[in-house]
């Protein structure tokens, strides 16, 4: 039997001093504290992303490959629109509200360019689109400028915002789940991380 190396000291575990988990949904102070920074930095393309993100809902390898059609019809922004999922291959819908209207179309009035051109393209990489790491970068630079801890918030914290808006106003799972585009409800439930007690509080809500 091997004889433990009593001179050697113990390994420092992977997770140590890290926060792990599902990354947080942004609240709502969060969210116009950062439309504020960037608004005062006019940084007019990271406003556009930052305020589509949120409406959208969508991961962060689909976000990056929407293109100027998806969100523009001609000169006018859409209300709504649909995009397919490259993880599931199903059709998401989302709307674009106002500030999110006024941002891109600011965005685009900068970028030009075609209908069928990306939304946000790289500008290391000509004719391609901003990739998901410059992304999670960008998520990363935006909770730094309100002073959030960075590691407690990703792409998935723009993508679960609403959503999580959403729940905690109506309890409607149903909605959340098409939202998100899932195909279980079973997933939308982990994705929200809904326990018992959340459960509860909507049950005891209800007087019959």
């Amino acid at each position: 039997m091997r004889q433990p190396d009593l001179f050697r000291l113990p390994q420092k575990p992977w997770n140590a001093g890290r926060l792990i988990g599902p990354k947080v949904p942004l609240k709502s102070k969060h969210i116009w504290a950062i439309r504020q920074q960037l608004k005062t930095n006019a940084q007019v393309r990271d406003l556009a992303m930052f305020n589509c993100a949120l409406d959208a809902k969508l991961r962060g390898c689909d976000l990056v490959k929407l293109r100027i059609n998806d969100v523009a019809m001609g000169e006018s922004i859409r209300v709504r629109s649909t995009v397919i999922q490259q993880k599931t291959g199903r059709p998401v819908p989302f709307e674009i509200t106002e500030p999110a209207r006024d941002a891109l179309a600011a965005w685009l009035r900068v970028r030009g360019g075609r209908p069928d051109d990306w939304l946000f393209p790289s500008r290391s990489a000509p004719g391609q689109h901003i990739g998901t790491r410059q992304y999670a970068r960008l998520v990363d630079k935006w909770v730094r400028m309100i002073d959030l801890e960075p590691s407690a918030y990703g792409t998935h914290s723009l993508r679960r915002t609403k959503v999580s808006l959403i729940y905690k106003k109506t309890g409607n799972l149903r909605a959340c789940q098409l939202l998100l585009g899932h195909g279980k409800l079973e997933s939308t439930v982990r994705y929200l991380g809904i326990e018992v007690d959340d459960a509860l509080a909507l049950s005891e809500q209800l007087e019959l």
